[in-house]
């Protein structure tokens, strides 16, 4: 396993929880392993599918979080953006500084 040296974090739409998790879950190469939450947000550029989350004025949401090395957050980022091309998924890289386990 190569150096766990940033967080890649992906935001995306909860209707796409299942398609984003399958392509994780289909590359073990890159990804060892993830955490997901679920969050609200909003944005200029993003689109309020559902009448509820216009009126609210914000959309029900899933953040990824996968600690990786930076080329495979590299490579998995150009693999999504070819698989998934969808201005409504965002994402960001950021350092971690370290890692491990307590056991």
């Amino acid at each position: 396993m190569s150096t766990a040296n940033c967080c890649l974090t992906l935001i995306c739409h909860r209707s796409l929880e299942g398609r984003m998790l399958d392509h994780l879950l289909e590359h073990p190469e890159w990804v060892h392993g993830f955490s997901t939450s679920d969050i609200e947000g909003s944005s200029q550029q993003g689109h309020l599918p559902s009448v509820q989350e216009q009126v609210r004025g914000r959309s029900q949401r899933v953040e990824i979080r996968i600690v990786m090395s930076l080329d495979d957050a590299h490579a998995l980022v150009k693999y999504l953006k070819a698989e998934e091309a969808n201005p409504q998924i965002a994402y960001w890289i950021t350092p971690v500084i370290e890692f491990g386990r307590l056991a």
